[in-house]
């Protein structure tokens, strides 16, 4: 099956494709070969290659321990401490000079008791998971919109040098036809010359619809991390499923939910509004609970001649403290956060604005591709029978060269617009769910249903 077998054979009796033209296709892979690889396959590699990805994971992970050490102000806290000192002493009493050595081993713990500034940071770092996942969540939509659309560039591209090859044999033919005619006296110089005009300008086109598919391999091939990557084309006969729901208002709703830029707003105010309460906390007390358990050997202060000796001290007890000035840092400070809030307000009105904006413009571009490929299925029929129309008609001399090679050149174009509607409009489908934050993996399941086996 090649990339043609999306659309209708070309009827271009008695301009038919030669054996030769037929195998330099298939050497170019739009056949779907055994080494060609489908949409889910290729995303698979991308998954596990794409750095974008890999550093959005990484920050999930990183905010995933930032939380567990915001709760850490919570818990107890211990300490395990020890000393030694040496010491000589000289003095002019009658003991003279000594030296003497101490040591001492102390465990102090506490536990916070009334920490406002703590609870809200661990209420902080719990909602900064939630930011992590969006980013996550946001980063792999992504990636499944850029493999689909470096997936369908190269088959587009693919396509595109396939209809131009065939084009190539399609004039080719008719200047071999023009020439043959000219030389027995039946038409004028002038269809050669035509021929060749359209054949030197179809040469031009195959120059760059190479250059193209070559360039867009490489961005396939960089995407997902393999050299010579080869797309599958699309079956014939594809059907394309209509928008469901078919209401744009529904997606906007969906996407003002679900969409990783507008949850990660969300929780950017909702942190935002927390650093104020956390600020205006500097103002309250904090209250600990402390013990420690001191073992300390050393000479006796009350008998400096006795030597050393060991006393063991345990405590327990309550820590108060309350700010009283701070030279207005935390006036300042809670002014700051003010107006943070009131910035991370805008931000999330102005990420559901964008989304809803973004979710319409992806809804209505695949209404417009839909009918769009309608349109250019009609205009396929349609520039076929044209040709056919203008082939008998040369044949019969009431049309001229000039006349087929135009039709020629409408049909392949038609057939071109036609695949690019179709890819299109399968991306566009995958934009907007990503747009209504419905995109999964999964969904590439039913796009790649179509690929040619």
């Amino acid at each position: 099956m090649t990339a043609l077998s999306d659309h209708t054979p070309l009827k271009l009796r008695p301009l038919s494709l030669k054996p030769l033209a037929l195998a330099a296709l298939l050497a170019l892979g739009v056949s779907g070969g055994a080494q060609a690889q489908s949409l889910v396959e290729l995303y698979d590699m991308a998954r596990g290659f794409d750095t974008t990805v890999q550093a959005a994971r990484a920050q999930y992970e990183a905010n995933l321990a930032k939380a567990d050490q915001a709760k850490a102000g919570l818990l107890p806290q211990a300490g395990l401490g020890a000393g030694v000192n040496w010491a000589n002493v000289d003095s002019s009493a009658a003991a003279g000079s000594r030296s003497t050595d101490s040591q001492n081993l102390a465990l102090s713990a506490s536990q916070p008791l009334y920490r406002p500034a703590n609870r809200l940071t661990n209420e902080q770092g719990q909602l900064s998971i939630d930011v992590a996942k969006a980013q996550l969540d946001a980063a792999e939509q992504d990636l499944i919109v850029r493999t689909a659309q470096a997936y369908f560039d190269v088959v587009a591209a693919q396509d595109t040098l396939t209809f131009v090859l065939a084009q190539k044999a399609a004039v080719a033919e008719q200047l071999a036809s023009a020439k043959r005619n000219f030389e027995v006296g039946t038409t004028t110089v002038t269809d050669s010359r035509e021929a060749q005009a359209r054949y030197d300008l179809v040469l031009a086109q195959e120059i760059a619809a190479s250059n193209d598919l070559r360039v867009k391999k490489l961005a396939l091939d960089q995407l997902v991390g393999k050299d010579n990557t080869s797309p599958k084309p699309l079956v014939s006969a594809v059907a394309l499923e209509p928008v469901q729901p078919a209401d744009p208002e529904a997606w906007v709703q969906q996407a003002q939910r679900e969409h990783p830029l507008v949850r990660q707003a969300i929780r950017g105010f909702d942190i935002a509004e927390l650093e104020v309460k956390k600020a205006q906390a500097g103002h309250k007390p904090t209250l600990d609970l402390v013990g420690q358990y001191q073992v300390a050997r050393g000479p006796s202060t009350t008998m400096p001649t006795a030597g050393n000796v060991r006393t063991n001290t345990a405590s327990v007890g309550l820590q108060f403290n309350l700010p009283l000035y701070a030279g207005h840092a935390i006036e300042n400070r809670v002014k700051e956060t003010v107006a943070l809030v009131e910035k991370a307000r805008a931000d999330r009105e102005t990420a559901l604005r964008n989304i809803g904006q973004a979710t319409r413009s992806a809804y209505f571009g695949v209404l417009s591709g839909l009918s769009q490929v309608k349109a250019l299925e009609a205009a396929e029929a349609s520039s076929q029978s044209a040709l056919d129309a203008n082939q008998l008609g040369y044949q019969v001399g009431v049309r001229i060269n000039i006349d087929v090679l135009n039709a020629q050149s409408q049909l392949f174009q038609t057939k071109r617009d036609l695949a690019q509607a179709r890819y299109n409009v399968l991306v566009g489908q995958l934009r907007l769910k990503q747009a209504g934050g419905l995109l999964k993996a999964e969904d590439l399941q039913p796009i790649n249903a179509l690929l040619a086996r």
